[in-house]
């Protein structure tokens, strides 16, 4: 063609090649072979010759590399049900938790002692197809959805992450953050425990496949070195397991299906599975299902506060999930009638951010007897903004995401928002109601500002970069460019969740946490995840 130059296919050609290799590479399968380590030598790595499985236990794995650091925020979902299709219900399951992570999904499976996982990057729907659930077959599965982190985009950071350890062979799903990474990994080291990445997720398997305790006895081992939130579920010597930390950080909910067994981060998975909600997997405890039923241990005491995360009921659990009881749509509502009679607003129309600012919305127009519209087209194939690993893919998710409707022009609106965290999708929302012809624009929060960051498994990493940590009211108002701005009290968030305040953690709201947190620059996520909201 006119213009070429010679290099140019040549180089057409190297990309086409390097893009191959990675493929075929994802494509591996690596079989580990059960051969005794000799006495005095450390473990050997991930399918080794000198790697010694669980006996009996055969692991295939698939677009595995593990050199990087794995994930926060996710959502995880595990089933026991033999003669059931636990690959494609847990794919279903993760599909429903979508919505806690959009970078990577994982699906591993036990069939009578041989282990099988399969994890890459993207959406359930673009990891997953026939073909592959086909080959997941078993007795018992787990999953997991990746929540998206700056510079750590690689395939390698999906889970259930596999951990071949001097016992046992576990494969693990993790949502959470654990604080004493650091001292944990040199304690692993000091037992010449070979580790294959920085991500705190691999520690817990560690722990659990190197203790030579019978299982239970490890995991309640694992649970009780464990600093941070953690609600985990794994999988080993055919059993599927579930645990959480002794605050609640993270949600875990336990259900039936039919006589099997399922968890999972929400309840909104077992509804489209076809489960029924038993109950919350308490504080500290650790569920185990095998053939033999379910049990039920308290592995680590329970703290005398609980901490689910607050966030959970503005931002990240879905709207038709029950949070300790609490319908979350319902919650929002409610924090929006409270925001309207705090912050009312003298205008023609209430608008949403779609989707999880629509509930407020709702709740705000009612109290306020004001019209409620919908303001924006939301683009369906744009992932949530607010965990895109990239500043520049944030700013234009949020152009690609929304488009203003024409109903907002010559009009006074209100837009309701869940939160503001840096500040870049409420102030190009702004500006794009003024260019579509919105006389005045007033922002209204629904929660209250957040101020600092949270070590238990929400990417807040720096607080310079949390708009509300350093600016007034006013000055976020100039920055964002709306008429006026007004955000929910903490009284009224805490009032609209129905729950008391010694079983939330507010701390991103507060700076007030709920365990001894790490000296400012030692932070053991900082350390472990380059990685910020």
């Amino acid at each position: 063609m006119e213009g070429r130059t010679a290099a140019q296919p040549c180089a057409r050609r190297r990309r086409r090649r390097t893009r191959a290799r990675a493929r075929r590479g994802c494509r591996v399968e690596r079989r580990a072979r059960g051969r005794r380590r000799p006495a005095g030598r450390a473990p050997a790595g991930r399918g080794s010759p000198g790697h010694r499985p669980f006996p009996g236990d055969e692991t295939r794995l698939e677009g595995l590399r593990p050199d990087r650091p794995g994930p926060l925020m996710c959502g995880i979902f595990g089933v026991h049900a033999a003669g059931r299709d636990v690959s494609r219900l847990t794919y279903f399951g993760l599909f429903a938790l979508q919505h806690r992570g959009q970078e990577a999904a994982g699906i591993a499976v036990a069939d009578n002692g041989r282990l099988t996982a399969l994890r890459d990057l993207g959406l359930v729907s673009q990891v997953f197809d026939e073909q592959k659930l086909r080959g997941l077959q078993g007795q018992v599965a787990i999953g997991h959805n990746r929540y998206s982190t700056t510079g750590s985009s690689q395939w390698s950071n999906a889970q259930p992450l596999v951990q071949h350890g001097r016992v046992r062979t576990v494969a693990l799903g993790h949502n959470g953050n654990l604080v004493n990474a650091a001292e944990l990994r040199e304690e692993l080291h000091a037992q010449d425990v070979t580790l294959h990445s920085t991500s705190d997720s691999e520690l817990i398997a560690a722990l659990i496949a190197n203790d030579p305790a019978p299982l239970e006895d490890a995991v309640a081992s694992a649970m009780s070195r464990l600093e941070g939130a953690f609600s985990v579920v794994a999988l080993s010597e055919g059993k599927l397991m579930a645990f959480r930390d002794a605050h609640g950080f993270r949600p875990l909910c336990l259900g039936r299906l039919g006589g099997d067994r399922v968890v999972a981060s929400e309840t909104c998975a077992f509804d489209l599975v076809g489960a029924a909600f038993d109950r919350e997997i308490g504080h500290g405890e650790l569920v185990v299902v095998d053939e033999q039923g379910v049990r039920a241990i308290q592995a680590i005491d329970p703290a005398a506060d609980g901490a689910l995360c607050i966030f959970e009921f503005f931002y990240l659990a879905r709207p038709d999930s029950r949070l300790d009881g609490v319908e979350v749509h319902g919650a929002r509502v409610r924090m929006g009638e409270r925001l309207a009679r705090e912050a009312p607003a003298d205008v023609d129309l209430v608008l949403s951010v779609p989707d999880s600012g629509t509930p407020a919305a709702i709740g705000f127009a009612r109290a306020s007897g004001l019209p409620f519209g919908e303001g924006f087209v939301k683009n369906r194939y744009v992932g949530r903004t607010f965990i895109q690993p990239d500043q520049d893919l944030r700013r234009q998710g949020i152009r690609l995401k929304f488009n203003p409707l024409a109903e907002v022009a010559g009009r006074r609106v209100v837009i309701v928002d869940d939160s503001i965290v840096r500040g870049n999708t409420t102030q190009q929302i702004v500006q794009m109601l003024f260019d579509a012809g919105a006389t005045e624009v007033h922002v209204r929060i629904s929660s209250p500002p957040v101020i600092d960051q949270c070590y238990y498994g929400i990417d807040l990493a720096d607080p310079t970069e949390l708009i509300a940590s350093t600016r007034t009211v006013e000055e976020v108002r100039q920055h964002i460019g709306a008429t006026s701005l007004a955000y929910l009290s903490l009284d009224g968030l805490q009032a609209a969740t129905q729950r008391p305040e010694s079983e939330l953690c507010r701390a991103c709201l507060t700076r007030e946490y709920p365990t001894p947190i790490p000296e400012p620059g030692t932070h053991a996520k900082l350390r472990f995840e380059a990685a910020r909201v």
